[in-house]
């Protein structure tokens, strides 16, 4: 069973304000996902997960426990009607970025037509552009969904975004990622009590 599953990329999506998660989905449109019940683990794909520390496995993977779980879904270890597969991959950016500072220009009065009469005019200026290139880590979230009795796969969403170097903020921007990927889930979330 193992061989059939295809991966689930997870990224850890943990840039806090500046960037938005991208987020995209696919699924097989024949398919009730409505029917299902239960659902089992296949666990991170590829060891991906060597990439996180156990801090963020675990916010990851508990919110998209909690996720299934809000659309009537039970976790079972083996056996469940579906099959959730997770992989997390991170990949190494550069962006150049220009500032453009103008300085001067002004009216002023002076002479007319050649220098007779009164004159108004617009002083020269100048202008001067800096260049800031910086690197950072884009991280891809793959959640790979499989019907366990035909070993297919039914459902997939990714997420993409800047991943966050502070770790203080991950505590809300994870869960938050994760909800944007599982919001395009053909079962919608149950109304909260």
């Amino acid at each position: 069973m193992r061989n059939t599953i295809l991966v689930f990329s997870v990224v850890a999506l943990f840039l806090a304000g500046c960037s938005s998660i991208k987020v995209s989905s696919d699924y097989d449109h024949s398919v009730d996902f409505t029917q299902y019940k239960t659902y089992s683990y296949y666990g991170w794909a590829n060891n991906s997960d060597q990439i996180l520390n156990q801090l963020d496995k675990d916010r990851i993977e508990k919110t998209f426990a909690k996720e299934f779980d809000n659309r009537g879904m039970t976790y079972t270890k083996e056996g469940g009607e579906l099959v959730v597969a997770l992989y997390i991959v991170t990949q190494q950016k550069q962006e150049t970025a220009a500032t453009t500072t103008g300085f001067g220009g002004g009216p002023y009065y002076g002479g007319g037509y050649y220098g007779y009469g009164p004159g108004w005019g617009w002083g020269g200026g100048f202008s001067t552009t800096s260049y800031h290139t910086y690197d950072y880590t884009v991280g891809t979230l793959i959640c790979d969904v499989f019907d366990a009795k035909e070993q297919k796969l039914i459902w997939e969403g990714t997420g993409q975004k800047t991943v966050d170097s502070d770790p203080g903020t991950r505590d809300e921007t994870i869960p938050k990622a994760v909800e944007a990927i599982m919001a395009q889930y053909p079962v919608p979330a149950a109304e909260a009590k």
